[in-house]
């Protein structure tokens, strides 16, 4: 998929992951970790967590919601943007400061992280594509291999607050 193309998604999703993100953390987490997604072909009960980062470029706080698994006491997100032929700026701002945490409803950690490779990879991403279809259709629509992060909690923290983010992601 052409970056213009995925631009193009974003573009008509941008106000639906702004509210969801404002819902998420203006509620403590009560709402928006449990998502009906089938209007983008995920599954009516879409699972979301919430991940807080350091932009590499301007130093801000952001913090983005994204789908997630879990398998073997890890929590997986996947770094599709939409299939674009470029990573998300969230995982591009990950790999350059190993510090990040994530919530997943109405609990919060500070996080650990690692890029699953090789075999791993394709077996997590099955699991993923499975469980959110479209990523399978995100992987098809790119030559770049989407990444899969796994997340380790480390330390439970205090739910994530609209005020702990200095940046706001435009979508």
């Amino acid at each position: 998929m052409s970056d213009d193309t995925a631009a193009a998604i974003r573009d008509v999703r941008k106000d639906w992951i702004s509210e969801h993100r404002e819902s998420y953390l203006r509620s403590g987490g009560v709402q928006g970790h449990i998502m009906d997604i089938t209007a983008v072909g995920g599954p009516a009960l879409g699972l979301h967590l919430l991940l807080k980062y350091r932009g590499r470029k301007s130093g801000k706080i952001f913090i983005t919601p994204l789908c997630y698994g879990a398998i073997g006491g890890e929590v997986v997100i996947c770094a599709s943007k939409g299939g674009s032929d470029a990573h998300p700026d969230w995982f591009l701002n990950l790999c350059e400061d190993p510090v990040a945490e994530f919530q997943i409803a109405t609990q919060a950690f500070k996080t650990s992280w690692r890029v699953a490779e090789g075999a791993e990879h394709d077996a997590v991403f099955a699991y993923m594509a499975k469980t959110y279809p479209f990523y399978a259709k995100y992987q098809a629509s790119t030559s770049r291999v989407i990444p899969v992060v796994l997340l380790t909690p480390t330390a439970p923290i205090p739910v994530m607050r609209e005020e702990d983010a200095t940046g706001l992601r435009k979508f």
